[in-house]
Order: C-alpha cells, then structure tokens, then sequence
C-alpha cells in the first residue's frame, strides 16, 4: 500500500487510516487476533450474510404499484 503526500504528515496519516478501513485490513486483524472454533465461524459468517442480505432489501425497495 503506498500512499504520498506531499507536506502535511497529518494529511497523510488520515489517508492511510481511511485506505486501511476501506479495505477491511483491522477488521481481519481483530478476527484473526483469537482463535474461533469452525461451528462458531460459520454462525458469525451466516449472521453476517443475514445481516447484509436485510441491509440490501432495506435500501433497495421498490415504491408499490398503483392499482389500476
């Protein structure tokens, strides 16, 4: 990952620390930090998938259609 800035040491770390939460690297971090049974991680990726799944219904419904 290379980011450059030219000056502002400030501006620079805000841009890493918004590339790095943009591509997930300190979520797989904090995942990986302890060890997680198979049955456990299965659960917690279903839970995730669920999640997402009502997250897209929620912002992608369509306006009802008028009943003529």
């Amino acid at each position: 990952m290379e980011i450059r800035v030219a000056g502002d040491l400030e501006k620079a770390l805000k841009l890493l620390k918004r590339k790095i939460q943009k591509d997930g690297v300190l979520k797989d971090i904090k995942k990986k930090q302890y060890y997680e049974k198979p049955s456990v991680k299965l659960k917690t990726k279903q839970r995730e998938a669920q999640r997402k799944r009502a997250k897209s219904l929620k912002f992608n419904k369509k306006p009802a259609a008028s009943g003529r």
